[in-house]
Parts: C-alpha cells; structure tokens; sequence
C-alpha cells in the first residue's frame, strides 16, 4: 500500500517507479514504486527471499534493473553515485589495518584524514587501530565497516543486515551512528529482520513479499495498524508464503 499522495514526490529524497528486475530468466522483482520525504531511516522488511537485498543493490547501482528509474533528491541515481555508500551483510574490509581501511576512504581528502580518529572511538576501536582489519571480530569489523562508509560523506546509506548475529555492544554501537548520520540529513535505507531495531530506527516501512511491495507506511502505523495480510501475518510471527 503506498504512502499517502500528500507525499509530494517532487520533493522526495527516494524515488522509485515502475522497477522490475529479472535474474536467470526469472522475474524477482515486479513493477516496485515507492518514494520517501523525510532523510531518516527506510526500513525494507519481509521474508526471506523476498526481494529485499536485490532491491537494495539496484538502489545502489550494483545490479541493472529491466525497467524503472531510481532518483535520489530528484536527480538520477547514476548520477549520485559518489554520494552513495553501502554496508553489507557480512564487512567487505581491505586486507590491511583498520586504520588504513578508513584511510583508504579519504580519497586524499584532508578534512576527511582529520575525523579518522574520532570514527575510530565513535566505534569503540581506537585501541585496535593498528591491528589487521580481517582479525577483529565480526561486530569490530562491521562497526569498521560503517565507520568507513561514513567517512565517505554520503547523502545516501545503503545497509543490508549490518547488525544480523552481532553481540548487543555492536548493535547499540551501530544503531546510535545510525540516528546521528539521520540527524545530519543522511537518508538511510536499511534492511532488517529485527522487529525492535525497526521500531526504534524506522521512520517508515517498506514491506516485500515475493518481489512486490504490499506496503509503504509511516513506521508508526505500520506496527500499529498493518493494512496489508503479508504484514500482518509477518508481526504476528507466522509464517509467510
């Protein structure tokens, strides 16, 4: 169900229309349209396999979808590719120290080399600083990961599962740069399974079943009053197929 038409889409942040994606002769994402206002967090949510991380990675540019247009702020995504930055599931790190991962971002910039230090306590990792990036733990290397892609400066930040099967330090870690990132204007678009992270990050949903989104609402109305049958058998822990 899509958000209310008082969403003006010329003033969107994210705008989706008419995306269709086919993968190995079969069609996995049908016909999405959705656009967001506010520059807080999107929060993709349904089952497995519902599409969620290949919708992402079309956002993101990383796959090329049959048919639709993605903008960001009203310009083309392709265009805004250098204000862009994705998380994953599982940290794509450089086989290098954590430090030099972040400096590996900066990208010569000056400005950027002055915050490396303060990422690296904002994510509790000052003290791992020069240790091989690939050796800390996965919630190091995950708060690592973000630390990185924030440096960046994004407008736009893509994230797919970043805390999945992370110890809680790391997810209140995360989840707190997460707000603050929101509250510099970063849009985030993030994908979870975790009915509690999404409550307390989401300022509205996007719900996926089996390619097609049955949902868009405000988080608020979307725990409370779910309109469509796939979300509401989702809150309520059945199975959904």
């Amino acid at each position: 169900m899509p958000m209310s038409d008082s969403h003006n889409p010329k003033h969107s942040t994210v705008q989706v229309e008419g995306l269709s994606l086919t993968l190995g002769g079969k069609r996995l994402l049908h016909d999405l349209s959705f656009n967001t206002q506010t520059s807080g967090t999107t929060l993709i949510m349904g089952p497995n396999g519902a599409g969620k991380s290949l919708l992402l990675r079309c956002l993101h540019g990383l796959l090329e979808p049959d048919q639709g247009t993605v903008e960001f702020f009203g310009k083309p995504a392709h265009t805004q590719q250098r204000h862009q930055a994705m998380v994953f599931q599982k940290a794509v790190l450089l086989r290098r120290t954590a430090r030099a991962n972040l400096l590996f971002a900066c990208q010569g910039s000056e400005a950027r080399k002055k915050r490396i230090e303060t990422l690296l306590s904002d994510v509790h990792l000052t003290e791992k600083a020069d240790q091989p990036a690939r050796l800390l733990s996965g919630g190091e290397q995950q708060r690592l990961a973000l630390a990185r892609a924030l440096l960046t400066e994004p407008q736009i930040l893509f994230l797919d599962e970043p805390t999945a099967s992370l110890d809680p330090a790391s997810v209140l870690i995360i989840e707190r740069l997460i707000q603050e990132a929101n509250e510099r204007g970063v849009k985030t678009l993030f994908i979870s399974h975790d009915l509690g992270q999404a409550k307390r990050l989401a300022s509205d949903i996007v719900f996926l079943h089996k390619g097609q989104i049955t949902e868009h609402s405000p988080a608020d109305t979307f725990f409370t009053d779910p309109q469509s049958r796939e979300a509401k058998a989702y809150l309520d822990g059945e199975l959904v197929l």
